[in-house]
């Protein structure tokens, strides 16, 4: 009977002592993800704040830039992408790209209402680039004042409202190119083959034609095919484009544009930032605006 007694009193000690090495493990373990989950928070907090120094750096860049030239074009310091730069326990890359050498989707609109001219060049601009032309009218009535759709393609409260996720029609320019996904026929193929192409700025722009792409140049200038303006812009890569004259003279012959919806400058930039610490990334995006003599004025930023 002693025996039984002895042999449960050291089955249950044991048990005390294997319950107590799982609780001792149990607490470290708490306090090992504990640590590990506040180190991994410090770093992200410290990734973001870089990408806010990035920020600042480029608003640095552009504004030196502004006061050295008012050209801009591909070859200047702005337009390089930045190398990774070692950052304490990780780096920092990004690069800056010119919004106003992209179609500015808002152009379709001005005062509420359709601009033609704009309308027609962005349909060439879809046509370009293997898009159903039909997308035109569902942005213009994205974005216009009324309630009436455009013909062939238009989309008003009525046909969203239709939706099974129901919503209104913005009535208002877009602030970000990524609204399109709520807008009629713009799927995820259609926005991924327009993205590089197209930007969403507060105001109606020009076009600045040192930095446009050959596609965007056919689709505003008239009568400038695709092959054409791919031999502009390699001319372009060997001498910019000094002024407005400049451009008309070296276009073909039968190509025109009006003066006042080109440019040699621009005051737009997006600003895409990287920046890793530690185990943790961040990326950030900032839309830029550049008045003049002024500091650099950032319009919207989000971290991806």
């Amino acid at each position: 009977m002693r025996a039984r007694e002895q042999g449960v009193a050291i089955v249950l000690a044991m048990g005390v002592v294997a319950l107590a090495a799982m609780a001792a493990t149990a607490i470290m373990v708490s306090q090992s993800t504990w640590s590990r989950e506040r180190e991994l928070t410090t770093d992200h907090v410290q990734a973001q704040i870089l990408v806010q120094v990035g920020v600042d750096w480029v608003r640095a860049v552009l504004s030196d830039d502004r006061r050295v030239s008012s050209v801009d074009h591909l070859g200047e310091p702005w337009a390089l992408r930045l190398p990774p730069m070692p950052v304490e326990n990780g780096e920092l890359a990004g690069y800056i790209e010119d919004q106003q050498g992209a179609f500015n989707l808002n152009n379709l609109v001005a005062d509420g209402k359709l601009n033609l001219t704009q309308f027609i060049r962005f349909q060439r601009l879809l046509s370009i680039l293997g898009l159903p032309e039909a997308l035109a009218p569902a942005l213009a009535d994205w974005i216009d004042a009324d309630n009436e759709p455009q013909p062939q393609g238009g989309a008003e409260d009525a046909y969203y409202l239709s939706l099974d996720t129901p919503y209104l029609a913005a009535n208002r320019p877009l602030t970000d190119v990524s609204e399109l996904s709520l807008v009629r026929g713009f799927d995820d193929a259609a926005r991924a083959r327009l993205k590089p192409f197209v930007s969403a700025l507060p105001k109606s722009t020009a076009l600045n034609v040192n930095t446009a792409t050959p596609e965007v140049l056919a689709a505003v200038v008239d009568n400038l095919d695709l092959d054409a303006a791919r031999a502009l812009v390699a001319a372009r890569e060997r001498a910019y484009f000094s002024d407005r004259a400049d451009f008309a003279n070296r276009i073909p012959k039968g190509a025109a544009v009006a003066g006042e919806d080109i440019s040699l400058s621009s005051d737009y930039f997006l600003a895409t930032l990287r920046v890793s610490v530690g185990a943790a990334n961040a990326r950030g995006l900032a839309l830029l605006s550049r008045p003049d003599t002024k500091w650099p004025v950032i319009l919207w930023r989000k971290y991806l």
